[in-house]
This record gives C-alpha cells, structure tokens and sequence, in this order.
C-alpha cells in the first residue's frame, strides 16, 4: 500500500489517497484511532466510479469517524481509470439494450456481467483488508457497508475477519449467489427500496430469505433507489455501533 495523498477535513478526519498495485483506494480516520487505541474499521462498497461517488463516499466515511470507525473504499474492476473488460462492457450494454426495450433481464446477461465481477473483486479487497489491518491504528472487528450486493455475499463467506455488513438491495443478482447466501452466518442489516426502478424487488426478497445469518435484518422503505431516507443510514449506523464498538 502506497499513500498517494492526505489531507485532514474539517471534522479531524484524516483522508488518504493510496494505491495497492493498480487498485486506487481512499482510507478514512477519525481523529480518535491511533496505535494505542485503534480503530474498527469498515468497508465502504459502492457500483464503481470512484471520483463520480466520491462526495457520498465521504458523507459516509464522515458518518463512520463519528462513531469512531475508520472506513475505506477501493475502486472497482473495470471502473474509474481500471482497464475495462470488453466482455463486461457486452454485458453491461446489453443490460441496458433490454431494459429500454422494457424487456426481462436474462440471467445468461446478468452472471456475464455480476460474476466475473465478484470473481476479481473479492480477492481485492482481501487484499486490501490485509494491507489495511497492518497499519497501527487499524484494527477490528470489520464490516462491510453497502456497494454491489454479490460482493458483499461473497466477502461475507470467505472472508472470516468481516464480523457484520450492511446490504443494499439495488443490484442484479446472479442464481448462483443465492446458493452462497444459505452459507452467510454472520449479523447483516440489509437496506431495500421498495420502488427501486432497477431492481426486482422479489429476487431482492428471495435473497434475504436465502442468507443463513440468525441475526438478519430487512430494512425496507418505499421510494426509488436514491430516495433511502436519512433515518435508515442512521438505524444502519447504529447495527455497526452494535456489532463492530
């Protein structure tokens, strides 16, 4: 891990730019964690666009440090600057072809563009995670917040140092997922718009029955996919507090 960038913000948050690798990243910490008193941590996910997501990533990196977590995001494959994927980007246009035509979204289209996806992405943020919890003022337990949601499941069963995650219900989920979801055993708190434009409400319904978590929490709201209300963020924050302080 190579720090790019620092600059402190207006609430004591330290913000660092770095790279591992190619992998561009963002740590955020509050001002509270040091080597003698670290802090935990959590991993922001988003649907990639570093730069573009940037102003809500640190809404919600601000919202961490106040209740005295560090967080920290990485760009995803194929996003920002990232080589692009040619058959990710076949995917993703056909994707798009078919929900202007108005028509079904078939699962050959979504595991071409979701499962390779997770297939690079996980062993990143592993990767991530391990050069993370090497800094002093870094420790656990760990959570994962948000981002696209088959990440999330998949990072949920391998990786056995994240102790609890916040799910958002918003993205195409591939069948196989569904499978892996029985093996997630640890606490989640999963947010869903009711009248999210983009996403099929009773798949995202389907998922939550399949997770194997005997602490599962399905918060739902009406509204679209960027109408989550502000009172949802903080019952969310307030599962972390829970699980993570």
């Amino acid at each position: 891990m190579h720090f790019t960038s620092e600059q402190r913000l207006d609430d004591g948050v330290l913000e660092r730019e770095f790279t591992l690798g190619d992998i561009p990243g963002i740590l955020w910490t509050p001002a509270s964690a040091t080597a003698s008193a670290p802090a935990p941590l959590v991993l922001i996910g988003h649907p990639g666009g570093l730069h573009r997501m940037r102003p809500r990533l640190v809404d919600r990196a601000r919202h961490c440090a106040a209740d005295g977590f560090a967080a920290a995001t990485i760009e995803l494959p194929g996003s920002g600057d990232r080589p692009r994927s040619a058959t990710a980007e076949q995917a993703r246009a056909d994707l798009q072809r078919a929900l202007k035509a108005g028509e079904p979204v078939t699962d050959e289209i979504v595991d071409r563009l979701v499962l390779p996806l997770v297939e690079q992405a996980v062993p990143e943020w592993r990767a991530t995670l391990d050069a993370l919890l090497a800094l002093s003022e870094i420790g656990g337990p760990v959570g994962y917040s948000g981002g696209v949601i088959s990440i999330g499941v998949r990072l949920a069963v391998v990786e056995p140092r994240v102790a609890a995650a916040v799910l958002f219900a918003g993205s195409f989920v591939p069948r196989a997922m569904f499978e892996e979801a029985r093996r997630v055993t640890i606490p989640l708190h999963v947010l869903l718009q009711w009248d999210d434009e983009g996403n099929d409400r009773q798949a995202a319904l389907d998922l939550f029955d399949a997770f194997g978590s005997k602490e599962k929490t399905l918060n739902a709201n009406m509204g679209g996919h960027t109408g989550v209300p502000q009172f949802a963020g903080e019952a969310a924050a307030r599962f972390f507090t829970r699980h993570l302080s």
